[in-house]
């Protein structure tokens, strides 16, 4: 059983190592919803990296969800676009493309709709996703 000791030293290495707190201070703010579920939040446009957006490109399973988010309706929910992982990895993509700033996510009611931030993103990097979708062949069945 942890001490006092033990406890009060566990705090104080969460609240000064910055670490999840950290990461989350440029996010917008998220809402809560009637039913309790939060509305996921999104980093604005003017801390977006490149460094980050890159690395969420750089997975052909993310980049297959950008591609049908490209081409597809707006809105599309997170079950309709087939990738071929696990629920919860597919999740983990959505969570990585969505905190690199590339799609916005918004609840509706029990479903999450998805939409691809393609106007914010060629403001702040023209042309990267236009480059990425001519020269990658998201569009092929793999």
């Amino acid at each position: 059983s942890p001490t006092e000791r033990d406890r009060r030293r566990n705090r104080e290495r969460k609240s000064s190592s910055g670490g999840f707190f950290e990461s989350r201070r440029n996010l917008e703010p998220s809402a809560v919803h009637n039913d309790g579920m939060r509305e996921p939040t999104h980093p604005r446009v003017e801390d977006l990296t490149l460094p980050q957006v890159l690395h969420a490109l750089s997975d052909p399973c993310r980049l297959r969800i950008l591609w049908k988010l490209h081409t597809g309706e707006d809105g599309l929910p997170c079950g309709a676009i087939d990738v071929p992982v696990a629920k919860s990895t597919a999740t983990h993509h959505y969570k990585v493309l969505r905190e690199a700033g590339l799609i916005r996510t918004r609840r509706e009611g029990t479903v999450l709709r998805n939409t691809l931030r393609s106007e914010e993103i060629d403001a702040r990097f023209p042309g990267l996703l236009s480059a990425v979708f001519r020269s990658v062949p998201c569009g092929d069945e793999r």
